[in-house]
């Protein structure tokens, strides 16, 4: 299975100053970049190929897997126009997402505990996100809400009614027909000139006008994980998060050595 990473952002606000800030996916948590983070992930899972989309300081990334020696796992894609919208990183991507079998797209922001991946992974649903109701709402998350157990919105602001809404991780199981459609939904909004949204909008859009059922949610609340935007979301991933993982990781070590 392959993974397809959205990494082109400049990160801006994560800027102190006037210092330019890494690329997002290259800040260090526990002596490793959040790259190496996922890479160790994915194999653990049997991810057999990583293709990123990236722009802002590209060569530093790609600098970053000739020194983690993944080269041969990891290509990367560049966005010359990654000031835009991550839409338009999705669309450079295009053709990786419509590689004929399954695949994972992801932000690259996130650290999280390795069973988030796997839930996706092992999700009985061919198109599939995940879900966390653990969560501080706001106009920063983008949410998921369910209703009558199917997806009726997902978007940082509430427009419908729902019977619970929870976080969206920002990783999304996909099949090959469900890939095209939100490339093809991208398309059209690139024709439209709508060249600054998330890329989330597109997924929204065919979401919402799927057959019930064809896009569910695995929930994952309870498991540690975050997205990192803000100054804030670095320590608590230092301080918080992290330390939750390694330490849940440990204990299921020590169950696994005892069996």
């Amino acid at each position: 299975m392959k993974a397809v990473m959205l990494a082109a952002g400049v990160g801006s606000r994560l800027a102190l100053d006037e210092t330019e800030p890494s690329p997002k996916v290259l800040l260090r948590f526990g002596g490793k970049s959040l790259l190496e983070h996922h890479l160790e992930i994915f194999q653990q899972h049997g991810i057999d190929e990583l293709v990123i989309g990236v722009g802002y300081k590209n060569q530093d990334i790609e600098q970053e897997i000739i020194d983690l020696g993944a080269g041969d796992f990891v290509r990367t894609i560049i966005n010359k126009d990654y000031l835009e919208g991550s839409i338009v990183t999705l669309w450079t991507l295009r053709d990786e997402l419509r590689c004929g079998t399954q695949v994972i797209l992801l932000d690259a922001d996130i650290l999280y505990d390795n069973r988030i991946l796997e839930r996706l992974i092992k999700s009985q649903h061919q198109n599939s996100m995940l879900l966390d109701r653990n969560f501080e709402p706001g106009d920063e998350p983008v949410k998921i809400c369910v209703r009558d157990n199917e997806i009726v919105e997902f978007r940082k602001w509430l427009s419908t009614s729902f019977d619970f809404f929870g976080e969206s991780v920002g990783m999304f199981k996909l099949s090959h027909d469900m890939a095209c459609q939100i490339i093809e939904q991208t398309r059209l909004y690139l024709d439209q000139g709508r060249r600054n949204e998330a890329y989330e909008e597109t997924i929204r859009d065919v979401i919402l006008t799927s057959p019930r059922g064809l896009f569910a949610y695995e929930d994952i609340t309870g498991l540690p994980w975050i997205e990192i935007d803000f100054h804030a979301d670095v320590m608590q991933a230092k301080l918080d998060i992290l330390p939750r993982i390694l330490n849940e990781k440990n204990q299921l070590r020590g169950l696994s050595e005892l069996a």
